[in-house]
């Protein structure tokens, strides 16, 4: 009859992880998240990624399910996010403070 190839491996029959699933989502939904509710909306998604890719990572290597890679891509995506979050605010920051020193100076 028929065998298979000896290069064969048959894939993972476990599941993927449903918190990497929602990480990984959330993670690249916090941009348009800004859009929804400004300011808060992309920042809580990015914080959501951040902590279900975290819980995701723990269950996956106690499980053995599938996604570590998408927990993993929540994790940065939610980083970066907040990172760029804190430099825009401070950068806000700043600029008033530059702007009212400016304004002081010519007043």
């Amino acid at each position: 009859m028929s065998q298979l190839p000896p290069s064969y491996t048959p894939s993972s029959t476990a599941p993927y992880n449903s918190l990497a699933v929602v990480s990984v989502i959330s993670g690249l939904f916090s941009v348009l998240g800004h859009f929804v509710v400004p300011g808060i909306g992309g920042g809580t998604l990015a914080l959501i990624a951040i902590v279900t890719g975290f819980i995701a990572r723990s269950e996956i290597k106690r499980s053995g399910d599938q996604g570590m890679w998408m927990a993993t891509v929540g994790i940065v995506l939610g980083v970066i996010h907040w990172a760029l979050l804190i430099l825009i605010f401070f950068g806000l920051i700043f600029a008033v403070f530059v702007i009212g020193g400016i304004a002081l100076l010519h007043h």
